[in-house]
């Protein structure tokens, strides 16, 4: 957390006055109520689109944004969706998402999806109403407490007791998600407080936080400290995750791993950050990473991870991680992510795309290149591990679907397409990570701290706002995709024409898997005995359902969905029940203890 301290930065109206003195403002005052001063907020952040769902506390809000045309409002039919397609805009952009929701349920419906974001560090403005100011703590109908409930899910919250110190509040939510350690802010606003008229000064052009002010730039003498280790290396790995696709250093990345010649590998979070396709990628690494990126973590004697926090998912166990030793190069814009699992080396805050910029243009002048002959060594050692090809799978028989095998079809027809890849959470989301083959930077959407349950079709419908002119697929599960399939009518109402590649294997496939392997076959509640007709139920909303399966079937159904473009189209797949997903770390296992296939089992 970059904030701790509310009253440190707590918005007044003389911190707008001395805003706009600074700037020069000449700004003649008129009188604006307080939803109004919301809008031309959001009209001024360069905001396109707002994802909500109108209620009582937020009724003078929805009556101003109903008399502008700068931004569109989008009606979803759960707030958690309003949420999470706003999430979904802003990793498709890199834009901050805008949500806006009534006050107690509304707000309360928000917080996963505001928990979701907050996991994976995205920027975003949540907007939630609030009963009157003289109403609050008085148990008030549609009363919660949003600030106290989302304060550990946030970077920084709001409670906006006068219009007058709107504007500034809402400069400071914008400025706050999108620096730094990027994150989710809530504004929470008073009915009484959008709806009373104050003067209105303008919107301020800047803001300055004496207690916030995220470093950018990282040490210089750290960072010659860390190419020196760097460039010594004798087995080098260069780890990345989801922080060098939030500072867009996809491109400085990519520079510095060709530069080097070191293998790459990229988190969940990470992926596309360094195209799949070259051969110094060794895939994801964590507990469904390749045999090749996690045994390359466990043996590299220098590591530096950009952007990454050595999640519990990626190391596995930590005493095992801790075994072997190595030093540790750690650049990351987050002081506090900087030797909290693992203790690290050397140390870098900053910018990830500021760092990577100076340490390529400190190898261009200098003098030391990497041994060429120890680097040689460790790629052969690398290729050894690759030779195991541990993402091989059982084709099956008999016309069976396999999972991996719908992902890797719509790799092979999509690849030089411009498309996009949201999933739900499941063994589906890992599949997809497995066998999709990223090239391109924020073109896989997916939630990985929190790993939210449907999230799928809000990312798709927020990710095809976007970028309208993109194909934009959904890869989703039969548990997955109910949980917020509701959302089929809001992709109708707004036309937008995403395809939804469904695995149904009629399971809660990963619960499924980790009974099977931790509980001797014992099957709690992870069977779905009542599923519904999902091409009836797709038709009902008003698009287009197929039902596929036979294997030969899945290219041909690909393709048509495909060709109807203006349609959103639920593709069924009925797929091998007892699939699971290879490779695998089990809980409490270190990191190159990996289960290939069930015959490891």
């Amino acid at each position: 957390m970059e904030i701790s301290n509310a009253e440190a930065i707590s918005a007044n109206s003389s911190l707008l006055q001395a805003a706009e003195a600074k700037s020069g403002s000449t700004h003649v005052a008129q009188d604006l109520r307080g939803a109004e001063i919301l809008v031309k907020a959001l009209q001024a952040e360069n905001v396109k689109f707002v994802w909500g769902y109108p209620g009582g506390a937020v009724l003078h809000i929805y009556d101003a944004v109903f008399k502008q045309d700068s931004f569109k409002h989008i009606l979803v039919r759960h707030e958690q969706a309003a949420v999470h397609a706003a999430d979904g805009y802003a990793r498709a952009t890199g834009d901050v998402g805008v949500a806006l929701v009534t006050s107690g349920p509304g707000a309360t419906n928000a917080v996963t999806g505001i928990a979701t974001a907050y996991m994976d560090s995205i920027p975003m403005v949540i907007i939630s109403g609030q009963v009157p100011t003289h109403a609050i703590g008085m148990d008030a109908f549609q009363e919660c407490d949003t600030v106290g409930i989302t304060r550990p899910v946030v970077k920084h919250n709001f409670l906006v007791k006068d219009a007058r110190d709107l504007a500034i509040t809402l400069k400071k939510a914008f400025h706050i998600a999108r620096s730094g350690r990027p994150g989710p802010v809530v504004v929470d606003i008073p009915k009484d407080v959008s709806f009373k008229k104050v003067p209105y000064h303008g919107y301020p052009e800047t803001v300055e936080m004496r207690s916030y002010n995220p470093v950018r730039k990282g040490h210089g003498g750290q960072i010659r400290k860390a190419l020196q280790l760097l460039l010594a290396a004798k087995r080098p790995y260069i780890y990345s995750g989801g922080g060098v696709l939030l500072s867009n250093a996809s491109g400085e990345l990519r520079q510095l791993v060709n530069m080097l010649g070191y293998p790459c590998t990229n988190t969940l979070m990470g992926l596309g950050a360094f195209p799949a396709s070259d051969r110094k990628f060794l895939g994801m690494l964590g507990m469904h990473g390749t045999f090749e990126a996690n045994n390359a973590m466990q043996n590299c004697d220098v590591l530096v991870a950009i952007g990454a926090r050595f999640d519990d998912r990626v190391i596995g166990n930590p005493k095992h991680f801790a075994q072997n030793e190595r030093k540790i190069i750690h650049i990351d814009i987050d002081p506090s992510s900087i030797s909290k699992r693992v203790k690290v080396d050397i140390p870098i805050v900053g910018d990830v795309k500021d760092v990577l910029t100076e340490m390529i243009a400190m190898i261009k002048e200098g003098s030391v290149k990497p041994d060429t002959n120890a680097l040689a060594a460790w790629w052969s050692t690398i290729e050894g591990w690759r030779s195991t090809h541990c993402l091989r799978y059982d084709p099956g028989q008999n016309g069976i679907i396999k999972p991996q095998y719908v992902v890797e079809t719509l790799w092979n027809m999509t690849k030089d397409a411009d498309a996009y890849i949201a999933s739900d959470v499941g063994q589906h989301q890992m599949w997809a990570a497995q066998y999709y083959r990223f090239d391109e930077p924020r073109r896989w959407i997916n939630s990985g701290g929190l790993g939210t349950m449907g999230v799928g079709i809000p990312y798709a419908m927020g990710i095809k706002l976007a970028k309208p002119d993109s194909e934009v697929f959904c890869i989703t599960g039969d548990g997955s995709v109910q949980m917020c399939i509701q959302e089929l009518s809001t992709c109708l109402q707004y036309k937008t024409p995403i395809k939804i590649c469904s695995l149904n294997n009629r399971y809660l496939g990963m619960v499924r898997q980790w009974q099977e392997i931790e509980y001797e076959g014992r099957y709690s509640n992870s069977y779905m005995d009542a599923l519904p007709d999902f091409v009836k139920l797709a038709e009902a909303y008003g698009h287009v359902g197929m039902l596929i399966e036979r294997a030969e079937d899945v290219e041909p159904a690909l393709r048509e969905a495909r060709r109807l473009k203006d349609r959103t189209v639920l593709m069924d797949f009925r797929t091998d029940p007892t699939e699971n997903v290879f490779p695998m770390v089990q809980a409490g296992k270190g990191i190159s203890e990996m289960l290939l296939s069930s015959v490891d089992l």
